[in-house]
């Protein structure tokens, strides 16, 4: 592919982020639908206790898709700015080294886990009343690791070689047949919690299967065996370029331990008890994913037009695809908000029932915890922005903005003063801080390419 006949260079910026971003929220979408579904199968059947430990296993499934996205973005980021400099031969390198090392790391992750699970478990926040429940869950759902986070990674890459629909598709037929074989499994052969894994992991099998008969038909030009051997060339510029969503991905997987712990000790100490904020969080957590997910989407479909035009020079382009993908985050955001205030209790109802305290503290966690989500738009897609232009840097510190500098250390003191009431107010302090600061970055990014030579369009 040349800069003079992709379409990346030549069409509409608005047709281009509805080609690449749709498909992507669907993905993201429907990668959220994976713990969304099993939530609320495992509430109806197993109760508060069983959702309490699909929040405690959440963290694994948060470190499968860090090393997706290190990969996925960092290899797609790789390629489309050697295909927009013209590099074609060199860029589907990146592809394979990055091929090569999502499968080896998910095989990796899940040897861990099978050897180091109970414990894992434990340091990850789990009560004794729920460990049970999740290591039931997590030793079969470890199973599916390589395969998920093939799939995941994989779908980057298959999106920056021009093919979103099919990215689609790999996430999209995973979710359905989790989606199907969940009430056949938990209700009809009375699985529970293993049901509802084992579900997971077919879903996700499935999904990786496809990607690797993508990655034998590649389009831009045949994988072969020397494409998949590791260098330290390719591999270095990879992982600086996906080191921005690795480590906000990272920084969730802290956060949600260190959550998991100050709930149950602060609950513990209220009137709540220490199951009712771990239950509650954790659906919360996953219902905001929902949200995340079409923003990760947007700014995912974002990536390959803003390093191929960067690649090529065509900074007005850039410009104008980051300024629309902002403008779409902020109505979506907007949307998100508005159904999180208004309606926490009737959200909150799907996922099984539960005591007055139990829906006393999910209203207030949606109400409190939640409340910037109007500005949670700008530090996903800046991050990315970022990244795609190869300032991985900057990238990085966006991802740790929310995540790791404000909201960890607001975790650990607000609620010495607060009891739990300050691991609420923890989160929306942390957004808008963290909001203001990539929309500033990204301002005076964007601002540099006035004085850059623009290209002819």
């Amino acid at each position: 592919m040349s800069e003079n006949n992709n379409i990346l260079g030549t069409a509409p910026i608005g047709s281009l982020l509805k080609k690449f971003a749709i498909p992507s929220i669907i993905a993201m979408l429907v990668s959220a639908l994976y713990n969304i579904v099993d939530q609320f199968f495992i509430g109806q059947s197993v109760g508060a206790l069983g959702n309490a430990a699909t929040n405690v296993a959440f963290p694994l499934s948060t470190s499968c898709v860090a090393i997706a996205l290190l990969l996925g973005i960092g290899g797609a980021s790789a390629f489309n700015l050697e295909i927009g400099a013209g590099h074609g031969k060199k860029a589907v390198h990146y592809i394979g080294n990055a091929i090569t090392w999502l499968i080896a790391l998910g095989v990796i992750l899940c040897v861990i886990v099978q050897i180091f699970l109970t414990p894992m478990l434990k340091f990850f926040g789990s009560p004794d009343n729920v460990l049970g429940y999740a290591e039931t869950y997590t030793s079969i759902t470890s199973f599916g690791f390589p395969f998920l986070i093939l799939a995941t990674g994989g779908g980057h890459l298959i999106r920056a070689d021009g093919s979103p629909k099919y990215t689609m598709l790999c996430n999209l037929s995973g979710a359905i047949i989790n989606t199907i074989l969940d009430p056949i499994l938990i209700f009809g052969f009375n699985m529970g919690m293993a049901g509802a894994a084992i579900a997971t992991i077919v879903g996700q099998i499935f999904s990786g299967m496809l990607a690797i008969y993508y990655f034998m038909h590649f389009k831009t030009e045949k994988l072969t065996g020397r494409h998949l051997i590791p260098q330290w060339k390719y591999m270095g510029r990879i992982i600086a370029l996906g080191a921005s969503p690795f480590f906000n991905q990272i920084a969730m997987m802290i956060v949600q331990i260190v959550m998991n712990k100050s709930l149950t000790h602060y609950g513990n100490m209220s009137s709540y008890g220490g199951d009712i904020p771990l239950a509650c969080a954790g659906i919360i957590t996953k219902v905001s994913m929902v949200f995340f997910s079409v923003i990760i989407g947007i700014s995912q479909g974002l990536q390959p037009i803003v390093s191929f035009n960067y690649g090529a020079g065509k900074y007005k382009r850039v410009k104008d695809a980051v300024f629309l993908a902002m403008k779409s985050g902020m109505i979506i955001s907007v949307i998100a908000f508005l159904m999180f205030w208004f309606a926490p209790r009737q959200i909150i109802s799907l996922f099984g029932s539960g005591t007055k305290k139990y829906y006393e503290f999910a209203t207030s966690y949606f109400r409190i915890f939640l409340f910037f989500t109007f500005i949670n738009f700008v530090q996903p897609i800046a991050s990315n922005f970022f990244t795609a232009i190869g300032k991985p840097y900057k990238g990085i510190f966006l991802s740790l903005t929310r995540q790791i500098i404000f909201l960890l250390p607001l975790i650990l003191i607000l609620p010495l003063f607060m009891g739990i009431d300050g691991i609420m107010y923890a989160g929306p302090c942390a957004d808008l801080v963290a909001g203001v600061i990539a929309m500033v970055m990204t301002y005076m990014e964007v601002s540099k390419f006035n004085q850059k030579k623009i290209k002819n369009e």
